[in-house]
This record gives structure tokens, sequence and C-alpha cells, in this order.
């Protein structure tokens, strides 16, 4: 089944690192990355202001099954990324973590570990909270071989979300 995925990350400090894996993902049949920002249209979207930022987010988001955020140092801490995660969430998409810190940039450097931003969000069932994080899975793309893994990861999120 074909799959059309969004990209959740920190453009400016890790999309070295997320078309690494977004690469590896789009070569294989029957896939589609949506959300990929390019720098051009992320400067014009951006000098629209909040609402044009949202309106890029929310139709980029149409007609896709899961959503994967790619986790750099500082991803947790950005609006646009928490932003995503809580419209995926609304929207019922699968919702998986991957750590990229240990990935090169452009300059052959790895970065520090940050904190999931998925520990950001929580849902409560009764009196119990639960953090997605403890409910969606995060991998690390590096020690458990993303490459070769990451469209199981995606096919079994987007089944857990029924979609």
């Amino acid at each position: 089944m074909a799959r059309r995925v969004f990209f959740s990350f920190h453009y400016e400090r890790d999309i070295w690192r997320a078309n690494q894996v977004r690469n590896s993902w789009v070569t294989k049949p029957d896939r589609e990355a949506a959300g990929f920002w390019d720098a051009a249209e992320w400067e014009k979207v951006k000098r629209q202001g909040e609402d044009a930022v949202k309106r890029w987010i929310d139709r980029n988001l149409e007609e896709t099954s899961v959503t994967v955020v790619l986790i750099g140092a500082e991803t947790a801490n950005r609006k646009w990324v928490n932003y995503e995660i809580k419209k995926s969430y609304q929207r019922g998409n699968g919702i998986l973590g991957i750590y990229i810190h240990k990935l090169k940039d452009q300059n052959g450097n790895r970065d520090k570990k940050g904190k999931n931003p998925l520990d950001n969000f929580y849902i409560k069932q009764g009196e119990k909270i639960m953090y997605l994080s403890e409910i969606y899975p995060t991998y690390d793309w590096i020690d458990d071989n993303g490459y070769d893994n990451i469209g199981y990861w995606i096919e079994k999120a987007a089944k857990k979300a029924g979609r």
C-alpha cells in the first residue's frame, strides 16, 4: 500500500540529517514524503505570518497517514514541530519519533541527543495521564538501522492508527 508521510523536524538545524532520512524513504517504491520545505518556500511562507505557516502545515498533513518526527538536539522546543505533532494527533495520524542526532551533517559532524518532543503532549484516560512518548514508539536512526527499517516502522504506525 502506498503511504504518504509527513516529516516533522527543526528545519534550520536538521535539514541535512532530515534529507538523509527522507531520501531513504522516497527512493523506494510507492512512497511519498509530504510537508518537506525547501529554503525558498520556507522563507516565503514565514514572511506571510503565522496563519500562513499553519495553513501550509495543515494542507500538507492532508491525505497523510503517518507523521514521522525527526528528533535532533533542539526539536522538542520548536513551535512548528509542536504544532505539527498536535495536528497529527488530532487528525488521527500514526506517529513515530526517530532520533537523528548521530547522523552526520554536511560538515561530517554529529549532534547531541535532544529531548523527545512527544514528551510535550499528554492525554488523560480517566485519572491517568499518558504522554504521547508512552503511546508512540521512538527509534534511533543509527542504532535501530533506520535505513532498512523505516518502512516497517511507518507501516506499523499506520496500522496502529487504523489508517
